[in-house]
């Protein structure tokens, strides 16, 4: 069986997301480049640890790079070609730099809304309003929003987990417009005898109906129909996140808004708008899914004191 062939069933029975396969493939590939097209089977942990030290020194890597170029080969070595004695020392890690997440002022982040329309202008709603990632606002099914407890139920967020935060008023009318459109899709679909969507781990063979109901549809689904990857099926995804990304940097800069502002940055803006309002950092992390509260702590750093909460002596 070939190399590829190996890594595919390996990866998928761990219930790897498609996004991580074709990353982890692609540093799979460059490490095998690198030395010269030879059998990784035949390669040792010297020879990961040089080409880790190449990504730093002839690539200038970042280290969230280097770490999952890192991830790849252990998940190579150990998981498919079971080499769990496998030893890496001594490579050139990539340094850490301490950087402070770009906020949006209150006035900024509406300046910014007011600039946006549709779908972008809602999935930016839930963004700064319920601190969702970017993935995590397309992909959220029509189950996973609760308007009776005003809840938005996260599914299998960052590392695999699970999640609840609120639901904004304000996209509570937006949403259930959306969804009457996910549905109308959905309905069309059914007629023409397309019932396929893309379900998590091994849900489709254990509820082989849930397809077909609106329930596990895409709240922001696709208006075309698409091919799945993995499984060759027809069906219909949810939209494409690039959209969303251009219509948030085109909004930036209509508002004038001179930041380095991405989707993200409605996140990073949800948790410190939150924490200037007064509410506990447990209950933040709770929201963002934060494993660490140390993760959350780094709001802490940006809220909108200026200098430290020191007082100029120019402005006494």
């Amino acid at each position: 069986m070939r190399l590829q062939q190996r890594f595919q069933i390996a990866i998928r029975s761990a219930n790897y997301s498609l996004a991580t396969e074709r990353a982890y493939w692609d540093w799979v590939k460059r490490f095998i480049k690198f030395h010269k097209m030879r059998h990784p089977d035949s390669l040792t942990g010297e020879n990961i640890r040089d080409f880790l030290t190449h990504l730093v020194m002839k690539k200038q890597v970042a280290v969230s790079t280097q770490q999952q170029a890192l991830s790849a080969l252990v998940f190579l070595y150990k998981q498919v070609l079971g080499r769990d004695n496998i030893t890496i020392t001594d490579w050139l890690n990539a340094k850490r730099p301490k950087k402070l997440p770009v906020v949006l002022s209150t006035t900024e982040a509406s300046s910014v809304l007011s600039c946006l329309k549709g779908t972008p202008l809602l999935i930016a709603q839930l963004m700064y309003g319920a601190g969702l990632r970017l993935k995590e606002a397309v992909r959220l099914r029509v189950q996973d929003v609760d308007f009776g407890r005003m809840e938005i139920t996260v599914r299998h967020g960052k590392g695999g987990k699970d999640r609840m935060t609120l639901l904004p008023k304000v996209t509570v009318e937006s949403l259930q417009q959306q969804i009457e459109i996910s549905r109308q899709l959905h309905c069309k679909a059914l007629d023409e005898g397309v019932c396929f969507v893309h379900l998590p781990n091994a849900l489709a063979r254990k509820y082989p109906n849930a397809a077909k109901e609106l329930a596990w549809q895409y709240i922001f689904s696709s208006t075309q129909l698409s091919k799945d990857p993995r499984t060759g099926n027809m069906g219909r995804h949810h939209i494409n996140e690039r959209g969303i990304q251009s219509a948030v940097k085109n909004a930036v800069r209509q508002a004038g808004v001179n930041k380095n502002a991405s989707c993200h940055t409605f996140r990073h803006s949800f948790a410190t708008h939150l924490l200037e309002s007064g509410y506990d950092i447990r209950t933040v992390q709770e929201l963002l899914g934060h494993a660490n509260v140390n993760t959350t702590m780094i709001y802490t750093h940006v809220l909108n004191r200026g200098g430290k909460a020191v007082l100029s002596p120019v402005d006494r």
